[in-house]
Parts: structure tokens; C-alpha cells; sequence
């Protein structure tokens, strides 16, 4: 089936594009989405006349997206989890409560455009990949530490204590 792409389509084509597709994907997803329209000659026609608005409405997406991007690039989300013994996870972080984490922060990111291989399972700095329109894609970087634990304040081994250790004196007779 002969289609004319009305958006540009992840890993099919670009606006404006004559593609051939299997008919069930055409006509049950990509006709009723108004993603593409059939390819003849009175459609290529009336395309090329609606091509000069839909170009102008693609353009804004991929601005919007882009400075949602540079949002993204400096923000530093930190994710609060609780831990058990050793440092493990109750649990994993996912998009999802990344996702979540952003919206408390302001930025409205769709959970199913964080690039996550595998649930996060361990505490440390992460940076990851966020698709926000086919051409335009950002880095995000989250943090994952343990529950109560202050952002501006390092993590000490040993509790300090305001007296000065004092050592005992042993008295050798």
C-alpha cells in the first residue's frame, strides 16, 4: 500500500515521503491517526498544498521539544529511596518515578520517552537518554540516593563529635 506520511514516523520516513507499507498497518493505524493519507494523484495533489501548514506545525513540536531539552540538560533530578543492608534497593527506580520526580520539578516529561534499559537497582549518578521528537533527543542526569539523605551535606563514615578524643593513660609500675 502506497502512502503519503502527513508527520514524520519514527524508522518509516519524514513528512512528505511516498512509503509502501503493509495495508494492515496503513490502513488500521497510520490513515485513522492522520499520520499519512493514500498516495494518488488528486492526494499528492491537495498534499502539496497542506504541506506548507503541516511543515509550519512540525517545526513547532520540534521547537517545543527542543527547549524542553535544554530544560532537561539542567536539571538534576534526585531520586529519595529507601535502602537496606549494604546499600541494596527496596525495590528499583523506573521511568516512572522518574517521570514523577520531573513533574514535582515542573518539567512534564511522558514516561515512555526515558530511555531505560533496566530498572535502576543501585544508589549512584545515572545519565540517560530522553526522545523527545525524532530529531531532538536529551540527556537527563539522576541521581539515586538513600532515603533522608541531604543533596548538599557529603556522606561521612564515622559520626563527628564535637569533644576531642581522649586516650586513656595507663600507669606502668
Amino acid at each position: 500500500m502506497k502512502l503519503i506520511l502527513r508527520a514524520d514516523i519514527d524508522h518509516l520516513g519524514r513528512l512528505g515521503d511516498l512509503v509502501t507499507v503493509k495495508p494492515g498497518y496503513g490502513r488500521n493505524y497510520l490513515i485513522p491517526q492522520g499520520l499519512a493519507m493514500l498516495a494518488t494523484k488528486a492526494n499528492i495533489k491537495a498534499f502539496e498544498f497542506e504541506r506548507k501548514r503541516l511543515q509550519e506545525k512540525m517545526d513547532a513540536i520540534r521547537f517545543a521539544a527542543q527547549e524542553l531539552a535544554d530544560k532537561l540538560a539542567e536539571a538534576k533530578v534526585v531520586i529519595d529511596v529507601r535502602v537496606g543492608e549494604g546499600g541494596k534497593l527496596y525495590g528499583s527506580v523506573s521511568s516512572a518515578n522518574i517521570a514523577e520526580a520531573l513533574e514535582a520539578m515542573g518539567i512534564e516529561v511522558d514516561k515512555r520517552k526515558i530511555v531505560l534499559d533496566d530498572a535502576i537497582r543501585a544508589l549512584g549518578d545515572y545519565t540517560l537518554e530522553v526522545k523527545l521528537h525524532p530529531d531532538v533527543k536529551a540527556e537527563l542526569s539522576v541521581s539515586v540516593v538513600p532515603h533522608g539523605h541531604k543533596a548538599d551535606e557529603p556522606e561521612s563514615e564515622e559520626p563527628e563529635s564535637e569533644e576531642p578524643a581522649v586516650e586513656p593513660v595507663s600507669e606502668e609500675a
